[in-house]
């Protein structure tokens, strides 16, 4: 049971998904305590009391988008959960919140650890489902180059390319993938 106030508790997430909603719609910038504050319906102050700077809000965010983040179930079919799971990526990028999202920690992480830790937080969690596919049915030293091939190829084809990520596209690469495992 927790000792926080249940105001306190409905501020702050109300507040974190003002803030999660902005980011995902239009991107760090937009990202400011007075515009979480105006779409939370807080004062500035309230903001900054609880996230005193503008990486507080986005680390809360980030925080939320990995806690929300939806996997399909795996059914044991590693062509068939990995094509599932590729699609799901790929649809998520071609809303366009999910790029938003990495461009803006992208764009930042390397010039500040706490965005770094970010990064990492969004590839652990956008990639652990798939990474449990992979690993249970490919030699451990394949998992990362698999993982890393699948997902770059979505991302590339969908967020630089904007080309669609059709399933007909997806089964391939997921083919061209295991082929480099010896599957």
């Amino acid at each position: 049971m927790s000792n926080v106030d249940p105001r306190v508790q409905r501020t702050r997430r109300d507040v974190v998904d003002a803030a999660t909603a902005l980011f995902k719609s239009e991107g760090w910038a937009a990202v400011t305590h007075a515009e979480v504050a105006r779409r939370a319906g807080y004062s500035k102050a309230t903001v900054y009391t609880h996230w005193p700077t503008r990486l507080d809000l986005v680390r809360a965010s980030v925080g939320q988008i990995c806690g929300a983040a939806e996997h399909p179930r795996p059914t044991g079919d590693l062509r068939a959960d990995l094509v599932r799971e590729l699609l799901d990526f790929a649809d998520d990028l071609s809303q366009g919140h999910l790029t938003r999202v990495l461009g803006g920690v992208l764009e930042r992480a390397d010039n500040d650890p706490v965005v770094g830790e970010m990064r990492e937080q969004l590839w652990a969690e956008g990639t652990r489902s798939m990474e449990a596919i992979l690993r249970s049915h490919l030699p451990a030293q394949a998992v990362e180059p698999c993982l890393a091939l699948l997902t770059g190829g979505v991302l590339v084809r969908v967020a630089l390319q904007a080309r669609p990520a059709t399933e007909e596209f997806v089964e391939d690469l997921v083919e061209r993938a295991l082929a480099t495992s010896g599957l």
